[in-house]
């Protein structure tokens, strides 16, 4: 669903990814971690068309969108939930939603089955649907912000941080709710730090160091391969 070639790309004259390629496939979640700086966020930026890419190349489903504007990209399917909890500060809840619903323009029935969706997985967005975004916590904005995506059903989710400013309690209610939407054919791309917390939802995990791939494997020999240990193949 995504396929990215010896991407390079950084900011002005300043490199940061220095040849990047992975792929990510419907129905699973890819894992990507590394130390602060080694061009996670700059990776999910330069396929969702925030950053231009120097080189190298991103299909999504078949389709080369290498540098194409944000917009374009999250219409044919791409969609970025940057950290911080970006939402829309002055809407409300399900204002916020509703904004997520400007790629499926014309399927109201559609939207209403998404949102009654995530009001159940998260009912605290239900209790507050009225409530301005602002003065939600980071962990119900974050909750917010992918709410949000759901509703646009894209193709492929690039997911940066989603642990930023959340209590470490409230990751795992966010990375199954992740696991449950990869699994209804999405492509999910998580940057997290959390590896331990996080690979145990992922499929496939990389590490990125110094704007290279350091390391690609199952998520569940992660662990091992980054204590060196020997790992046992799957039959």
């Amino acid at each position: 669903m995504l396929e990215v070639t010896n991407l390079v790309a950084g900011y002005g004259t300043v490199p940061v990814l220095r040849g990047v390629s992975l792929a990510a496939n419907p129905g699973e979640i890819l894992l990507i971690g590394g130390e602060n700086g080694a061009g996670k966020s700059t990776l999910l930026r330069a396929i969702a068309g925030f950053n231009k890419p120097d080189s190298g190349t991103v299909v999504l489903d078949g389709k080369p969108i290498t540098g194409i504007a944000p917009e374009t990209a999250a219409q044919m399917g791409l969609r970025l939930v940057l950290d911080g909890h970006r939402v829309f500060p002055e809407l409300s809840v399900f204002d916020n939603l509703r904004m997520g619903a400007a790629a499926r323009r014309g399927d109201r029935a559609g939207f209403e089955r998404a949102v009654e969706e995530i009001y159940t997985i998260f009912p605290i967005l239900k209790e507050k649907h009225r409530r301005f975004a602002r003065d939600l916590s980071g962990g119900q904005q974050q909750m917010l912000a992918l709410g949000q995506a759901f509703i646009a059903r894209p193709k492929v989710l690039l997911c940066d941080e989603p642990s930023m400013g959340l209590a470490q309690a409230l990751l795992p209610t966010i990375l199954a709710f992740l696991r449950k939407w990869a699994e209804t054919g999405t492509a999910v791309v998580v940057v997290e730090q959390h590896l331990a917390v996080t690979a145990p939802y992922a499929d496939r995990a990389m590490i990125i160091e110094r704007g290279q791939v350091k390391l690609s494997c199952r998520a569940d020999e992660l662990e091992a391969r980054l204590a060196g240990e020997p790992v046992v193949e799957a039959t």
